[in-house]
């Protein structure tokens, strides 16, 4: 059988507590007195141990602060097109770059580039009076380029040139004996040998006598080496201000023993003076007896060892310096033992002895203390239960604890279940609310909740007026500005990247309210903006720790994502919209003819759709777009004709009935100028067998009148202007009969299609010269369907996956001259207008293969709808009135509105609005446009309006609104 598990025995925790607060006491007391000599020993190790390792942790990331900025500049300096310039004056043209890099990175000493010719080019600052002096620089000038380059002769020349703050030449100064060849140089050779950055070791740079290092790096191009010069001066500085005690020593050595950086700089360079030396020192040349005999005893491992040094006892530690990449270094950390200590021994005995005494007398009231902790502990303990099981909601009854620490319990307990709901509030919105003003808004008053601030506000980024706008406010001001420079939000931040007490400076106007900044940085470090609390009047402590600032800094993370994924999804939506408006304009200018189409119908049919929005009564009272309704309407307006990228333009723009891709009418005009000289032969020839001259002359006057005639006829006819009667047609075709010699090949000069349609037709050729018409309608003036070209919009063309309803002419084109010249109405043949409807054939398809978010899916019916009709008659789906919506029916409106007074069609006059809006009144008798929507449109003068703006002054004219609604009837209603 199964053993059973094992019961323990649980102690009530009050008597727990007092019990081991009563044995505690007495350990406490017998642990005092026996270890505290050990103990203080112990502490004094540990505290220069970590007073050490702080030091050097310091000093590294100062180190690193100081060479990251020029580990940038100089990755961007090698593709820079100064590395390729191969001529001196296409150098100084990139100046302003450098003393660009120069002005931001104050701690770089220089920039060079050495090319691999030996070229060489340098620029450094002129902010040292000593360097001044030394390169005997002019009063104006800030910048000193220094170039070295290989002549025409063979030789090297060197040359200084001095420019001021505008890069302006102050001074060109030959130098001959400046003589340097970059390659062989360390830091140009190291270069050569990676792609990657290289860090020379610290050496006194010659020109300024400081000490520092030389970052380079290959050029993109690997004909130049780039590099800069970073002084390493703050570390002395740096060191200087970490000292443990007064008397303490600290020194940055490499792995010889040469001082790097020393906590006196001044001294260290004055004392490298005295000696002459014009490389960095040592130790033994410092004369510092504590950090030589350090460097002589010191462990490897970082341990801290005791020694003696000038008659003075030390405790020292040596440990490995990490700053500078690639160089191996030390950091020395020495303090007197008897500065250490201080009154740290006395006050060590003190303590002891008020410990025994204070063991003694309280020790009877152990119990009871430890009783009263018990009994609180147990009320935190079923708070703390109710967290675990997720229940976030604070007491709103809790008796006060007399006791400080277990009152301090229960409030945290308390501000940690008031922070969780609000993190869970700020989630929430987070996720839920797409409106970023709003959103802000809401979050900002949960985080000052979280955070137990008193106040706050957002600002975001604006960078086109390179400012901080406020967006958000909550609580308290104290003091803050609708809006602040980029500066200052530069200053509010100037303790380090993400955060910064500001105390009041910059953004406030309260000295009694206190703030604390926080950047919001997107995922590629780009400021986004800036979240500022204000804190208590005695700006509590808690918000000064550095877990605050972190748990902060963690919470302004997530809305630094929300933010900048809201300004993503906004700055996506601009872009399509961009594109969207591109393609309009696209099409528009695609053809002069109708510029402007694909801009005027979506400006009107958002002027309708926001009018018919306000009406608070009559049929369109309960219409209304949400805002994501209005994008997709929006946007189906601006690409309801994208389709005509693919239409051909030249029947797009067709202004004549003969028209192709030029107007065959100058043709025509060329065979009637044939039979025109016919007739001055006939005359001639004629005269020349000795017939009547009278005669023949007025045969021939006859016979060219009637030519006139004919072919102003012909002409007239390819206009296209009103209807073309029957009788007109049969006139055509006898005008055609006539007959003219050809004398030259046809099939000359043809491109393969129409040289395969002619042979195809005509398989063998008439003899020259041949009998041809006067007009013709020939066969290879057919285009036939191919498989590739036919479209499937045909109801049932197994292909035709989109619902395509459409009849599909006998040819794909017909360039027939009698077939074209007798188009009784306008200028498009049946092929040509089934050519020109293709376009919202082609839009349904372009639009319906877009991944379209699930807010902007009907986009595509509502642009290629426009062409559908009221009773179903309409295209390219023969959908019915009711399949319509509303914005679907106002874009077939506005559509035809455009169409019949736009002032730029070639093959029609612009009409006044009264004749417009009869016709369209027409149109809805007919079944083509909605009734009721057209009355509105008429009684809502949206049509003049928009008249005002787009149409020409003349085509403005009276229009009797109410018989216009009135003939809008249809006529199976009527």
């Amino acid at each position: 059988m199964p053993q059973a598990p094992r019961t323990v025995r649980a102690w009530p925790v009050r008597l727990v507590i007092a019990g081991i607060a009563v044995a505690a006491m007495t350990i406490v007391a017998v642990a005092l007195i026996t270890l505290s000599w050990y103990g203080s020993r112990a502490i004094l190790l540990d505290m220069a141990a970590m007073a050490a390792r702080d030091t050097g942790q310091i000093v590294a990331e100062r180190a690193r602060r100081i060479i990251e900025p020029g580990s940038i500049s100089l990755r961007m300096l090698a593709f820079d097109p100064i590395v390729d310039a191969k001529r001196l004056d296409d150098r100084l043209a990139r100046r302003s770059v450098l003393a660009a890099e120069l002005t931001e990175n104050p701690l770089v000493s220089a920039i060079h580039v050495g090319y691999e010719n030996g070229d060489f080019l340098l620029m450094r600052p002129l902010d040292r009076r000593d360097v001044r002096e030394q390169f005997q620089a002019p009063p104006q000038a800030n910048y000193l380029v220094q170039s070295v380059t290989l002549g025409d002769d063979g030789k090297r020349h060197g040359l200084f040139l001095f420019y001021d703050a505008r890069n302006e030449l102050v001074l060109r100064r030959p130098q001959p004996d400046y003589q340097f060849d970059p390659r062989e140089r360390p830091w140009y050779i190291g270069a050569m040998d990676t792609v990657s950055t290289v860090t020379s070791r610290p050496y006194v740079f010659f020109s300024t006598r400081q000490v520092g290092i030389t970052l380079s790096r290959l050029s993109h191009s690997g004909r130049a080496v780039t590099a800069v010069d970073m002084a390493l001066e703050d570390l002395g500085e740096a060191l200087g201000s970490l000292r443990m005690t007064p008397n303490a020593e600290l020194a940055l050595v490499d792995e010889d023993g040469a001082v790097i950086a020393y906590r006196d700089m001044n001294a260290l360079l004055e004392h490298r003076r005295a000696l002459g030396e014009s490389d960095v020192g040592t130790l033994q040349t410092l004369g510092v007896g504590a950090l030589t005999r350090l460097w002589q005893v010191a462990a490897a491992d970082g341990q801290v060892v005791s020694y003696e040094a000038g008659g003075r006892k030390w405790i020292g530690v040596s440990l490995p310096f990490d700053g500078i990449d690639g160089v191996s270094m030390r950091l020395l950390s020495a303090a007197p033992v008897d500065e250490l200590l201080g009154v740290l021994a006395l006050n060590r005995a003190r303590m002891i002895l008020i410990s025994i005494g204070l063991i003694v007398l309280f020790l009877p009231f152990g119990w009871q203390a430890g009783s009263a902790v018990g009994r609180a502990l147990e009320g935190i303990a079923a708070q703390a239960l109710r967290m675990s099981r997720f229940n976030f909601r604070r007491r709103k009854e809790r008796a006060a604890s007399m006791l400080r620490e277990v009152e301090s319990l229960n409030s945290v307990m308390d501000k940690v279940a008031g922070s969780m709901e609000s993190l869970l509030e700020i989630s929430r919105v987070l996720g839920s609310e797409p409106r970023i003003e709003t959103m802000l808004a809401q979050v900002l008053e949960k985080f000052v909740q979280a955070t137990r601030c008193e106040g706050g506000a957002v600002y975001l980024f604006d960078r086109e007026r390179s400012h901080l706008a406020r967006v958000a406010i909550f609580g308290e001001q104290g003091g803050l500005p609708d809006a602040m420079s980029a500066h200052q939000g530069e200053a509010a931040l100037a303790g380090g990247p993400g955060r910064n007490q500001d105390q009041g400076r910059g953004l406030g106007q309260d000295p009694m309210r206190p703030h604390i900044a926080f950047a919001l940085r997107g995922r590629d470090s780009q400021p986004l903006g800036l979240l500022v609390l204000v804190l208590g009047a005695d700006q509590d402590r808690d918000h000064a720790a550095p877990a605050f600032q972190a748990f902060a800094d963690r919470l302004t993370g997530m809305l630094a994502v929300a933010i900048e994924t809201r300004k993503l999804i906004e700055a996506q939506r601009n872009l399509f919209e961009s594109v969207t408006h591109i393609l309009a304009d696209a099409i528009d200018a695609k053809s002069p003819y109708t510029g402007g189409h694909c801009e005027r119908v979506p400006k009107l049919a958002i002027l309708l759709a926001d009018r018919m929005q306000a009406e608070t009564l009559g049929p369109y009272a309960d219409f209304h777009l949400n805002e994501d309704e209005r994008e997709a309407f929006r946007l189906a307006a601006w690409l309801h004709d994208c389709g005509k990228v693919t239409s051909a333009e030249h029947i797009m723009d067709k202004a004549t009935k003969l028209e192709v891709v030029y107007n065959r009418i100058h043709e025509i005009r060329t065979r009637f100028e044939v039979l025109w000289r016919d007739a001055e032969i006939d005359c001639l020839q004629a005269r020349l067998r000795g017939e009547d001259p009278d005669a023949a002359e007025a045969r021939r006057a006859a016979r060219q009148a009637q030519l006139r005639e004919d072919f102003g006829f012909v002409a007239e006819c390819n206009v296209g202007g009103e209807f073309l009667p029957d009788g007109a047609v049969e006139r055509l075709r006898a005008i055609g009969a006539q007959t003219w010699l050809r004398h030259f090949d046809d099939t000359l000069g043809l491109d393969a299609q129409e040289s395969a349609r002619l042979a195809g037709s005509r398989p063998v050729p008439p003899a020259l010269p041949a009998t041809e018409q006067l007009l013709a309608d020939q066969p290879h003036h057919i285009v036939p369907w191919d498989d590739a070209r036919r479209p499937a919009v045909e109801r049932d063309d197994p292909r035709n996956t989109w619902g395509f309803d459409m009849t599909l002419p006998r040819h794909r084109r017909n360039m027939g001259e009698l077939h074209n010249l007798s188009i009784q109405r306008g200028t498009l043949t049946d092929e040509d207008r089934f050519a020109i409807n293709d376009h919202i054939v082609q839009t349904l398809i372009m639009l319906k293969r877009l991944p379209w978010p699930s807010h902007l899916e009907r986009v595509p019916d509502i642009a290629a709808n426009h062409h559908e009709r009221m009773d179903g008659k309409g295209y390219p789906r023969r959908l019915h009135g009711r399949q319509l919506g509303t914005t679907e029916r106002i874009m077939a409106l506005v559509d035809v509105f455009e169409a019949l007074t736009a002032a730029d069609r070639p093959y029609k006059p612009p009409k006044t609005l009264s004749e417009s809006l009869g016709i369209m009144a027409s149109m809805c008798r007919g079944g083509h446009l909605d009734p009721e929507l057209y009355r509105y449109f008429v009684r809502s003068g949206v049509w003049l309006d928009y008249a005002r703006t787009f149409m020409r002054p003349e085509q403005i004219d009276a229009v009797d609104v109410e018989a216009l609604a009135c003939a809008a009837q249809p006529e199976e209603s009527s």
